[in-house]
């Protein structure tokens, strides 16, 4: 009797110890919390980073002299009505440029990262980072016509739901918004990257809670972006 009381208490002990261990999911907040949350970490995320001798972002820690946090550069991040933050790298512009259209064909060198926005202790940061693009990194080459920018109209034609007939099914809005404030360079793919600024999207202006292109087999949903670039060139489509 004493050891079957026994086992009983181990066994009721492992059951507890069990249910304790489980991960708390946290439930979807309401859309206008979340816009709150993605915009309350875009500008922490201004005082976490700042961008190297080649414009790449790296974390920023209160300890740096030398580095500006990216909150404190000059000419100073941009927010847009849509909620998107872009900043324009000073000496990393091309000269004069070459305007970038909406429907153009661009050569993008990238790192660019999605982030989903929560808030602990009333304290609203980016988490779960996931690549979404790198370029720098991976081909050392620019990316040809990405479908985020521009998605080519016979893949929309072909499409075979009526969510991938949709652009927005492919492009990220906010994206498509803020590089049109950029000038493209004219620089061949072999050419060494200099970034020339970065992008800084919530996820009402990606892919929010709608359908879309799976780009990295990931869920963007509530995914914010923060593109990291430079431009290598743009032609007319």
């Amino acid at each position: 009797m004493k050891k079957s009381f026994f086992f009983l208490a181990l066994a009721s002990i492992a059951l507890s110890s069990c249910r304790t261990d489980q991960p708390v999911v946290e439930p979807e907040v309401s859309i206008e919390t979340q816009n709150s949350y993605d915009d309350q970490a875009a500008l922490d995320f201004l005082q976490t980073h700042y961008l190297d001798a080649k414009g790449n972002i790296k974390n920023y820690v209160a300890t740096d002299t030398i580095n500006k946090k990216l909150a404190d550069l000059i000419p100073a991040p941009v927010t847009l009505p849509s909620g998107v933050i872009y900043i324009v790298r000073q000496g990393a512009q091309p000269d004069p440029g070459k305007t970038i259209g909406a429907t153009d064909i661009i050569k993008l060198m990238s790192i660019t990262n999605s982030y989903v926005a929560t808030n602990t202790d009333g304290k609203s940061t980016f988490v779960a980072g996931y690549p979404f693009r790198n370029t720098v990194n991976g081909s050392g080459v620019p990316e040809v016509d990405p479908a985020y920018f521009h998605v080519k109209d016979e893949v929309l034609a072909n499409a075979t739901t009526q969510e991938a007939k949709q652009r927005s099914y492919y492009e990220i809005e906010g994206f498509v918004e803020a590089l049109q404030l950029f000038k493209s360079f004219d620089l061949t793919d072999e050419s060494n990257y200099n970034l020339q600024g970065v992008i800084i999207v919530p996820s009402r202006a990606a892919f929010g809670r709608d359908p879309y292109f799976n780009y990295s087999n990931i869920s963007y949903r509530n995914r914010s972006f923060v593109f990291n670039f430079q431009v290598y060139k743009t032609t007319a489509r």
